[in-house]
């Protein structure tokens, strides 16, 4: 294998230069805390974590007042007839699920969601042309102070659906005193998107000097308990390391009125419910709740129902089912598992022109050796796992992210929140283990509307998993290879329709 100017050695002797001073250990099992820690589902699934946190009285507790209805509606919106607010939901493919009452109209520019001037000229700074689905329903609900769960499909611009609304929410509320806590909690199920997160909270609340920190484990508690303890208006934390902070006693959820779930149904995957509940339970009953996820099971519905105060308004963007983004051309191809290594090389000789690839492999060990092999063959390839160090992994997400290292070989860990939005092509060199991971992974690359291209090798151990997949390749309009349809009809099961 070959690339270009890429200069193997020099490259092999600066990794090895960065592993001696960083200290890179393959096996780190990371820091105190838990949640975001070096190792998804070790000190996740601790029956002991939070079990210190008392329960709370809200009855005989002094809480503050605030306000959570901020939202006048532009004059055009307001003269807006309900029957044209149903064609624009229609035609952004908004769903109204559930609501009590009427639903705010849905605005069609950032001027008329009534942002303040300096939330506007943060956006316009941004260069944002138009607001995505999501955003032209969500923020006239999250501004009015409702309750709300939002399905929508990666990459569709939840972050900011939720974020804009909070600075807003932030900023008529009393100031911090010594001892308070947040106001905005933001609960992420891993590192990277809550340190994704806190690059947006930090671009958008600069101009309202709104502090924030982002809480994981896997490094020095030290930053994070210093900053906490200052006081921020805004935490982004997993859920491991904010119990341990919060049982430290370093901080406390009272102030919290604007609490936000963010990837709710990842977070149930990887087993965080109990922590989320516990979390959950430590902030005041009369918060703002949202609840956003990509897809909608029965355990996340039943986590909105019991999290959310008030009946929240439930929109759905796009199809409730499993389905990609149709800007992505989906190839699968059938082979034997001896085959996949020549099969990977000859794809990448095709594909590679500096663009940005993002291959998925089921397992820490195979995506080491894939790595391996690729780097000895001459391609650029780094890694990154939940058992890689957290400064390993930030810095080759800034290699992939820049540029400098085009190939990223990844476990799920980078399935959901990896926000590159860039990626040209994703190669699914394992088939993950349920067809939902095989439409986040995908949802990597064809971003913003973007195109982008996924190949996948599919082997005949995963057989049970083919109907579905043909059901995801047909509601895109993509092609289905024969090989994978006789797949399908000798597969017993595993088909949810």
């Amino acid at each position: 294998m070959s690339y270009g100017r890429y200069d193997r050695d020099r490259d092999r002797d600066r990794d090895r230069s960065r592993s001696r001073d960083r200290g890179y250990s393959s096996h780190s099992r990371g820091g105190s805390g838990g949640g975001g820690g070096g190792s998804f589902g070790g000190s996740y699934n601790s029956k002991d974590l939070g079990q210190n946190l008392r329960s709370i009285n809200w009855g005989e507790e002094r809480l503050t007042k605030f306000e959570k209805d901020f939202y006048q509606p532009h004059p055009a919106i307001a003269a807006m007839p309900e029957e044209e607010a149903d064609r624009l939901r229609q035609d952004k493919s908004i769903k109204i699920v559930y609501a009590e009452g009427l639903v705010p109209k849905p605005v069609r520019t950032f001027e008329e969601a009534s942002f303040p001037d300096y939330v506007l000229d943060e956006i316009n700074r941004a260069g944002f042309k138009e607001p995505t689905p999501i955003q032209v329903q969500g923020w006239p609900i999250a501004l009015s102070g409702k309750d709300m769960v939002g399905i929508a499909e990666t990459g569709s611009g939840k972050t900011l659906a939720f974020l804009l609304p909070g600075i807003v929410h932030i900023n008529a509320q009393p100031e911090l005193v010594r001892g308070d806590g947040p106001i905005v909690l933001v609960m992420a199920p891993t590192r990277e998107l809550a340190n994704q997160t806190q690059e947006e909270c930090n671009r958008f609340g600069k101009s309202s000097k709104i502090k924030n920190t982002c809480c994981y484990g896997g490094v020095p508690r030290s930053t994070q308990q210093r900053e906490l303890r200052e006081g921020v208006e805004i935490v982004i934390a997993t859920p491991g390391r904010l119990i341990d902070f919060l049982e430290s006693g370093d901080t406390n959820l009272k102030r919290v009125t604007y609490l936000v779930l963010d990837e709710a149904d990842r977070m149930l995957d990887m087993g965080f419910e109990p922590q989320v509940r516990k979390i959950c339970s430590q902030v005041r009953p009369d918060r703002q709740t949202l609840m956003w996820s990509a897809t909608w099971p029965r355990d996340v519905q039943k986590l909105a129902r019991d999290l959310c105060k008030e009946d929240p308004v439930h929109i759905n963007v796009g199809s409730t089912e499993l389905r990609t983004a149709h800007t992505i051309r989906q190839y699968v191809e059938v082979v034997q598992e001896s085959d996949k290594r020549s099969r990977l090389k000859r794809l990448l000789e095709k594909v590679m022109d500096g663009s940005k690839i993002l291959i998925f492999c089921q397992t820490k060990t195979g995506g080491d050796e894939l790595t391996r092999e690729m780097r000895t063959g001459g391609f650029p390839a780094l890694c990154i796992h939940g058992e890689k160090k957290q400064e390993e992994r930030e810095w080759v997400l800034k290699e992939f992210k820049e540029g400098k290292s085009p190939i990223l070989v990844a476990t799920d860990l980078a399935s959901r929140g990896l926000d590159v939005k860039d990626i040209k092509y994703v190669i699914n060199y394992d088939f993950p283990n349920q067809v939902e991971d095989y439409v986040h992974r995908v949802g990597r690359t064809g971003r913003a509307g973007a195109s982008g291209s996924a190949y996948t090798f599919f082997t005949a151990d995963k057989a049970k998993h083919a109907k579905e997949l043909i059901a995801v390749l047909k509601e895109a309009n993509q092609s289905v290879p024969e090989e994978l349809e006789k797949l399908a009809e000798n597969a017993g099961g595993g088909w949810r329709r």
